[in-house]
């Protein structure tokens, strides 16, 4: 999936359906990649796709809750901060997003 149309500051990346439930898609930009995440309430999170532990790709994580496991070292990071879950510290960049109908915006 890769971004397509800009309006203001909102980039258009895809739709709800285009992220599959409790898992990812990743979004190419000139600044490194950035994973979209669905929860099993639909709700859509945009991360960098980097675990701030040894930049593992989230992505290819498992989704739940509100957090994605990372697949390198099961570091759980919460989707709607970028926060490391403790005992584990560190942040990975979180996007803001927003949903028009089922068209998702990533502000970049």
């Amino acid at each position: 999936m890769s971004a397509v149309k800009q309006e203001a500051n909102w980039i258009e990346v895809g739709q709800v359906e285009d992220v599959p439930r409790l898992g990812a898609r990743v979004i190419k930009t000139d600044d490194g990649n950035i994973g979209l995440f669905r929860t099993a309430e639909d709700e859509i999170f945009a991360l960098r796709d980097e675990c701030p532990h040894k930049k593992g790709p989230l992505s290819q994580g498992i989704v739940h809750g509100k957090k994605v496991t990372c697949p390198l070292h099961n570091w759980n990071i919460q989707l709607d901060s970028g926060e490391a879950v403790a005992p584990d510290e560190g942040c990975t960049a979180s996007f803001p997003i927003k949903i028009e109908g089922t068209t998702i915006y990533i502000a970049i």
